[in-house]
């Protein structure tokens, strides 16, 4: 199913913004080198990739999330307003020169299958659940989990991954998890890490 998406994509290298597949991400572009690539993409396939960069020099990481703009505005002081619709995650291959101001990548896929693959499938995350709730409660996160809960399993721990207040390395390896049991390992243990830390030093204090 993934080979029906472009093998070389325009890419937005981004520090802090890990997305992933199924769900949404607003972007207010100012920048004239990304001004360039969304209006290309729109005008395209509506296609782009969001990809983490690195903190030295223009390195990224190899793992980033392909999306489709699925809304369009321009503002009258020549920024541009876009929801990106996450799609699949893809490996990057090499970077391809161009004349742009914007760079592009040969991605890959295949190893990212699940994402578009609307098979049934039923994890068990009760106790990631309610790790999560304590989590964010600690951190003064507001979840209006009523709506949460009317998303689909994977909507549910790709919105966990992507909001949760940890690293973004700690992110970057959500998104790099292959499987979704992978996914939900990889976010409890990084979600219970940060609940004994917590707990651990409370004690200390006291």
């Amino acid at each position: 199913m993934t080979d029906k998406f472009p093998n070389q994509i325009p890419v937005f290298p981004l520090s802090g913004v890990i997305y992933f597949p199924k769900t949404n991400l607003p972007l207010n572009i100012f920048e004239e080198r990304y001004l360039n690539l969304v209006t290309d993409a729109y005008k395209n396939d509506k296609l782009m990739g969001m990809v983490q960069s690195k903190r030295e020099g223009k390195s990224v990481y190899q793992v980033g999330c392909l999306g489709k703009i699925s809304d369009f505005q321009k503002s009258r002081d020549g920024r541009i307003l876009i929801n990106l619709t996450g799609i699949s995650r893809f490996k990057i291959l090499e970077e391809v020169s161009n004349s742009k101001l914007y760079r592009e990548f040969k991605v890959d896929y295949k190893n990212f299958e699940s994402d578009v693959k609307n098979e049934p499938f039923e994890i068990d995350t009760e106790s990631l659940m309610s790790k999560t709730k304590i989590f964010f409660k600690r951190n003064g996160l507001l979840l209006n989990w009523k709506e949460f809960e009317k998303l689909d399993q994977l909507q549910r721990i790709n919105t966990l991954a992507m909001i949760a207040p940890v690293t973004n390395e700690e992110k970057q390896k959500m998104l790099e998890a292959v499987s979704i049991k992978d996914k939900v390992r990889t976010l409890e243990s990084v979600i219970s890490f940060y609940l004994y830390d917590s707990s651990f030093n409370n004690q200390t204090i006291q």
